[in-house]
């Protein structure tokens, strides 16, 4: 299979990266050196320039460095035989995001060209935290294997905006409310459905991943759970008795908004039971069955971004996790502040792996 990757990276003005330029492995590229060096923000860096977004942060400007007016990241990238280059540029108040020099029109069609999976201590909140960024996760997902679920997601918003607009300004017994609901209802359930399907493809990959990772018999599930009634029917209801307390309270009570995964291990809830070790290995085997998803839907292989894995991993685990990652065959760049938990491994040549130290926003390869 075929794999995307960056052969060279630009980086200027990007938080504590005044400047940087890389040339990378296709393989493994290990940035190494001690916490708040910059070995994050490089990561970061290449995620913005793959999706036009960043992973530590939705508001864009946080990523320019202090007193900069803009940041800019560029790189050559590879697909299959071909190089293209990707440019994003950030100021205070935009972004641009260009291909080849000319500017992209629609932002999720570039997020998708080059697909990139990225772990890092945020990713831990995908078992333990909000349902919003399980919702992210399965928005990702849908995004590559049914590129309409994106618009499904814009008309929904619009819809429920105007919806709630009409409860505040002309009361529960508006004219047009049954209209707009008619349009929540119609594209929520394209979108749950997109969602619901982007869950049915990575658990069957996820579980067997974990039981590779943890080294663990029970089974790891993964399922959707709907934020509104399955019934489209029971949906049109559920809207328009709730139009009061709606109006009353400000946020709407049922819709997409609510929907989420369920991840147990066996019997047990792992947002509320688990060890840390359980939901490390837990988040790892989802973001590598995510890789499996990916290229499935995208023909290749995407990008892996790892930032502090061998975190709270033991030796075994490691171990069963980088050759997990070997077997998939992305390429890979990963931040540690203990290289020698990954070289000593060798599942990569020589050839094959790069090696990076950062500090103080500088990178030089060692």
């Amino acid at each position: 299979m075929a794999s995307v990757s960056v052969a060279s990276l630009r980086v200027r003005c990007f938080r504590n990266i005044a400047t940087a330029d890389v040339e990378f492995s296709p393989r493994l590229n290990i940035l190494r050196g001690d916490n708040a060096q910059g070995k994050t923000s490089l990561l970061e860096a290449v995620y913005v320039l793959s999706t036009s977004r960043s992973f530590r942060t939705s508001r864009l400007a946080d990523v320019i460095s202090f007193a900069s007016p803009a940041a800019h990241v560029h790189a050559r990238i590879r697909e299959r035989d071909l190089l293209r280059e990707q440019t994003v540029g950030i100021t205070r108040s935009s972004r641009v995001a260009q291909v080849d020099g000319k500017p992209v029109r629609r932002l999720a069609e570039y997020a998708v060209l080059s697909p990139t999976v990225v772990f890092d201590t945020a990713s831990m909140n995908l078992v333990a935290g909000p349902g919003s960024d399980r919702r992210k996760l399965m928005d990702r997902l849908a995004l590559y294997a049914s590129p309409a679920s994106y618009g499904h997601a814009l008309a929904y918003g619009r819809a429920v905006r105007a919806r709630r607009r009409l409860l505040e300004t002309a009361g529960i017994g508006a004219r047009d409310l049954d209209d707009w609901e008619e349009l929540i209802v119609r594209h929520g359930r394209a979108w749950a459905t997109a969602r619901a399907t982007a869950i049915e493809c990575l658990a069957p990959r996820a579980q067997e991943l974990f039981c590779t990772i943890a080294r663990m018999s029970p089974a790891l599930t993964l399922t959707f759970h709907s934020g509104s009634p399955a019934d489209d029917d029971a949906f049109r209801k559920a809207l328009a008795t709730g139009r009061d307390h709606d109006r009353c309270h400000r946020s709407d009570g049922t819709g997409r908004h609510k929907d989420d995964v369920r991840v147990r291990l066996g019997s047990r809830d792992l947002r509320s039971s688990a060890s840390q070790g359980e939901r490390r290995a837990t988040v790892l085997a989802i973001k590598l069955a995510e890789i499996d998803v990916l290229r499935q839907n995208r023909g290749l292989t995407p990008l892996l971004l790892l930032d502090d894995v061998s975190s709270e991993l033991d030796a075994t685990r490691m171990e069963a996790f980088l050759a997990a990652v070997r077997a998939a065959d992305p390429q890979v760049l990963l931040t540690t502040t203990r290289p020698e938990l990954i070289a000593h491994h060798g599942l990569w040549t020589a050839s094959e792996c790069c090696e990076y130290r950062v500090h103080a926003g500088a990178i030089h390869v060692v």
